[in-house]
């Protein structure tokens, strides 16, 4: 496989000159809210052709706070902004969750169609997810769950989850018997405590540029550039309690031309991950996410590590991921559609990984998210569609895991195998081995395997398997079971 050729990535420039909040009337004192205060130093940062807007030690209570064009936004270290826990400051608005266009309450930080913004500085932006969030009774200890629901809130009629008011439970049961989406806006109203708003949002922007900040306890996803050109993410510190409902790090979704590095995540869901859009709506809108660079990251704790999907049916293509470290993650290095969601990852290059005490796979790759593979003859899918996902072209070099639940899992479509995947110079140490079904070209070259349950590999229904050099930690060849 040949590497893409990466684009340069333009970054934004802003003159030399500040608007500081405490100007318009801002205190950071906890108590005062701050809303039309930053707001008015933005507009007039923005309508004087661009600047800083400072935000200097405090405690800074605000609501959302919507970025304009040519404005950096830079906090000082020791600007701590704590977004509002009142719902109604957080008006109910048309934008994007799990790659659908829906209502949703505003996003604490958000713009649409700018171009030249930044976010900067070492202060930290808190969204009071735990407001907002509901929690799972198995995530929580008994004394962690008493003293939850003896705060106030509801609990289902199971008593499995918590939820912070009646209205976001009813909402949740709203969401499921209309196919995950909130289509009318007297509806979105009345469940607007269910309507999570992700910590950052930004639609079809030019020239972005976050480094430094801190970004934590989300109400929903945190970070979510959304057919965005030209985005670069550096040095910033994303954080989410682990058990946190929807609490990924970053989402990238149909952005174009994108680095990111330097960066560590700690979060309740996927950490880095590349997303297009959502079934029918997101191959109508057909913007890949593509030219993106990943390098020198770390990632404590996510469902995954660095993630595809499963939200990708517009495409995902010409990805870069190196130098990054990966603990704790429940997977490592994560491939993950369905059927439905159409689509093709291509192109995607993954090297010099570390990882250590992976939960389940060190390296995944699934067709069936969501669903068990129990239909995989049904009769309606004997051949592809344009609703039939495509992973091919997948290069993962230079891999090293001590601790699994399983090294390596390949698991396509018979309609459409995944096909050309390369794994070169891969060490894992996990319980469970390699398993492939309904994959084609796969190519297994200097891997070593330290699996504590036999057998090590085991291939159904692949096709053109090359192996060289796969071996025991003795450098004993591994034998294939078919």
């Amino acid at each position: 496989m040949k590497y893409f050729e990466m684009p340069c990535v333009q970054i934004p420039t802003f003159p030399d000159r500040d608007f500081v909040i405490t100007s318009y009337g801002a205190v950071g004192d906890g108590i005062h809210l701050n809303t039309q205060a930053i707001a008015k130093a933005i507009e007039e940062c923005s309508s004087s052709g661009g600047g800083r807007v400072v935000i200097p030690p405090g405690v800074w209570l605000t609501g959302p706070i919507t970025l304009k064009s040519n404005v950096n936004l830079h906090l000082q270290r020791g600007a701590v902004v704590v977004f509002s826990s009142d719902f109604n400051d957080y008006p109910v608005v048309m934008s994007h969750f799990e790659g659908q266009q829906t209502f949703r309450c505003m996003s604490p930080i958000n713009g649409e169609n700018l171009e030249n913004i930044a976010i900067t500085g070492q202060g930290i932006f808190d969204g009071q997810g735990q407001a907002w969030r509901p929690v799972k009774k198995y995530k929580m200890t008994d004394n962690q769950w008493n003293e939850l629901i003896n705060a106030g809130g509801f609990v289902d009629e199971n008593a499995m989850v918590w939820w912070p008011s009646k209205e976001a439970m009813e909402g949740a049961q709203y969401f499921k018997n209309h196919n995950g989406k909130i289509t009318s806006l007297e509806d979105a109203k009345r469940y607007r405590d269910f309507l999570r708003p992700n910590l950052l949002s930004l639609v079809n922007c030019k020239k972005v540029l976050l480094d430094g900040p801190t970004f934590q306890n989300s109400p929903a996803w945190n970070l979510h550039p959304v057919m965005c050109e030209h985005v670069t993410i550096r040095n910033v510190t994303v954080r989410n309690p682990w058990y946190a409902q929807n609490g990924d790090g970053l989402d990238l979704e149909s952005c174009k031309n994108v680095e990111i590095y330097n960066s560590t995540f700690d979060v309740g869901d996927d950490a880095i991950c590349m997303k297009s859009g959502k079934d029918e709506e997101g191959r109508r809108r057909g913007k890949p996410c593509e030219n993106v660079r990943i390098y020198n990251c770390t990632v404590y704790h996510g469902h995954g590590g660095f993630v595809v999907g499963s939200e990708m049916s517009g495409g995902v293509r010409n990805i870069h991921v190196s130098n990054c470290t990966f603990i704790g993650t429940d997977v490592g290095i994560r491939f993950k559609s369905r059927r439905g969601r159409g689509g093709v990852v291509e192109n995607i290059y993954i090297e010099n990984i570390y990882m250590k005490d992976i939960v389940d796979e060190a390296i995944i790759l699934t067709m069936w998210y969501g669903h068990k593979a129990q239909n995989a003859d049904d009769a309606k899918y004997l051949r592809p569609t344009e609703e039939t996902p495509e992973f091919r072209n997948i290069m993962i070099k230079n891999v090293v895991c001590m601790g699994a639940g399983r090294a390596i899992q390949v698991s396509g479509l018979p309609e459409l195998p995944i096909s050309s995947i390369y794994f070169d110079d891969v060490i894992v140490t996990s319980e469970k081995g390699v398993e492939c079904v309904n994959a084609t070209d796969l190519f297994f070259r200097n891997v070593k395997l330290k699996i504590e349950k036999k057998p090590e590999l085991v291939f159904d229904n692949c096709k053109r398997i090359e192996m060289v050099n796969v071996v025991d930690p003795d450098g004993n060849d591994i034998k294939l079971n078919q």
